[in-house]
């Protein structure tokens, strides 16, 4: 039924939370799995950008696909310990177009995603890249609000 599942990751261990419920649909379906994390470029690099520095603004981004790429590479090492196919991906934009757009041009059948609780002003001032998924996506979505973790 889904032949290629996105596990959408942010690097926050709220958005891990989702990893045991897409590693279980997987194993039970017999998917792949496809682990994305966005980067969405900081409006300091922006800036930076305005004003020439393009190759600090390409360094930094390098330096931050390398990082999420190591982090994904250890999520899909644990879900292939389990018997999960795994591959990942790092991409550039706005979070909630960015997976949307990847999923639909991926072959993607089933979009997994954290929800963060955000609540009222919250959600107003920052949005939902779950919420944006869900209404903008032809895409079956499993959302998932994580529990928050006390430290």
């Amino acid at each position: 039924m889904f032949g290629k599942i996105l596990v959408c990751l942010d690097g926050s261990s709220l958005s891990e939370q989702i990893v045991p419920y897409a590693t279980e649909v997987a194993r039970r379906f017999g998917s792949r799995v496809v682990l994305l994390q966005v980067l969405q470029i900081p409006s300091s690099l922006a800036a930076a950008s305005a004003q020439g520095a393009e190759n600090v603004i390409e360094e930094e981004l390098r330096r931050l696909s390398y990082e999420a790429h190591q982090y994904l590479e250890g999520i899909a090492t644990q879900m292939k310990e389990k018997g999960v196919p795994a591959e990942v991906s790092v991409i550039e934009g706005t979070p909630g177009d960015a997976i949307v757009e990847y999923a639909s041009q991926s072959g993607i059948e089933l979009i997994v995603v954290a929800t963060h609780g955000r609540k009222n002003i919250g959600r107003l001032v920052f949005g939902s890249v779950a919420d944006h998924v869900m209404r903008h996506s032809f895409i079956p979505v499993l959302s998932v609000k994580p529990e928050e973790i006390k430290e």
